[in-house]
């Protein structure tokens, strides 16, 4: 397949279209001639008269955008507090991982910018942003603690609510609390900027997924183009050497069996060595989900390989993540 993409081009498309119909959510980024652009992420949106974006949490209504969630007053989200160490794709390069008695409030956003088919927490799609409440970034800023080590705004993906994040963000600066971020790295990328300026000044650090090196499999995969990920990744290496300790810029990859092997590993350590090879990637093993539940668990010598790769491709700080699920 990957040898062949034009062949299998309208059937993945089938597929994504129709895993985005169970949820009234548009099959790819609307684009309109005539439409509104939305410039809150890098799908930049297009959607025409009563038509929503690609993440479901804008609309169009009388020529003007109404926003459902997202905002500074709503975010569509859950949190809890997560006990120290926890499963973190940054814990063994950041002083959380011995951080025992406190916690990380894990904010995750239930919205996205991809449409991943083989997504871990897929289960997001299920809340509307029209019926359910939500919390306000003061609100959500107010549930820290003299406990809370750090906020991570994960999901879904902060890049579709990057209003709402960056609102608490600005709230939590104020406080001893680490500001991270998890991120397929589509938000815009003045966001990108304030959301680093954010974890620089606190210690925290921003964690790009980069789920795969070549363009046509990143769209078989999650629907949507690496391009603008690819920039923004540029971006964000480009002030890694801001900081050394913590490091500031991360990245990690999901290693999916069939699709994500050593030659795409060694592509995206590649990629990421160009810019500075001392930035920490972390390799994370799959569970079957969603539109994937078929495949099996990454092995652990599709581990171990995609490891050597990475080193191969110039990194010098690499990672096996999940390990319990090899």
């Amino acid at each position: 397949m990957k040898g062949n993409f034009a062949a299998v081009r309208s059937g993945i498309r089938a597929i994504h279209t129709s895993s985005r119909a169970r949820f009234e959510l548009p099959p790819e980024p609307p684009d309109h001639r005539d439409g509104i652009v939305c410039n809150l992420c890098a799908n930049q949106c297009k959607p025409a008269e009563g038509e929503k974006g690609f993440c479901g949490l804008r609309e169009v209504r009388n020529k003007r955008f109404v926003h459902f969630a997202g905002t500074a007053d709503k975010g569509l989200l859950q949190w809890y507090r997560d006990p120290l160490p926890t499963n973190c794709v940054a814990d063994w390069v950041c002083e959380g991982h011995t951080g025992t008695g406190n916690h990380n409030l894990a904010v995750f956003y239930e919205s996205c910018t991809m449409n991943c088919l083989f997504c871990q927490n897929w289960h997001f799609r299920k809340s509307s942003p029209e019926g359910k409440e939500g919390i306000s970034a003061e609100d959500l800023a107010a549930l820290a603690t003299p406990a809370t080590f750090c906020v991570c705004f994960f999901g879904g993906d902060p890049s579709s609510q990057m209003v709402h994040a960056l609102s608490a963000s600005k709230r939590f600066a104020g406080m001893p609390v680490r500001i991270c971020w998890e991120t397929n790295g589509l938000m815009n990328p003045d966001y990108l900027d304030k959301a680093i300026d954010y974890s620089l000044k606190t210690g925290g650090c921003i964690k790009f997924d980069l789920k795969a090196f070549d363009d046509e499999l990143n769209k078989t995969l999650t629907g949507i183009s690496n391009k603008a990920v690819k920039e923004n990744f540029k971006r964000a290496a480009g002030r890694s050497t801001e900081r050394d300790n913590p490091p500031l810029v991360l990245a990690s990859t999901l290693l999916v069996p069939g699709y994500i092997d050593r030659d795409q590993v060694y592509k995206i350590a590649g990629f990421i060595a160009s810019l500075n090879p001392e930035i920490p990637y972390s390799l994370l093993a799959f569970a079957p989900q969603f539109y994937m539940s078929d495949l099996p668990y990454t092995s652990a010598r599709h581990a171990r390989e995609a490891e050597a790769a990475a080193y191969e491709a110039g990194l010098s700080n690499v990672r096996i993540g999940n390990k319990h699920l090899l």
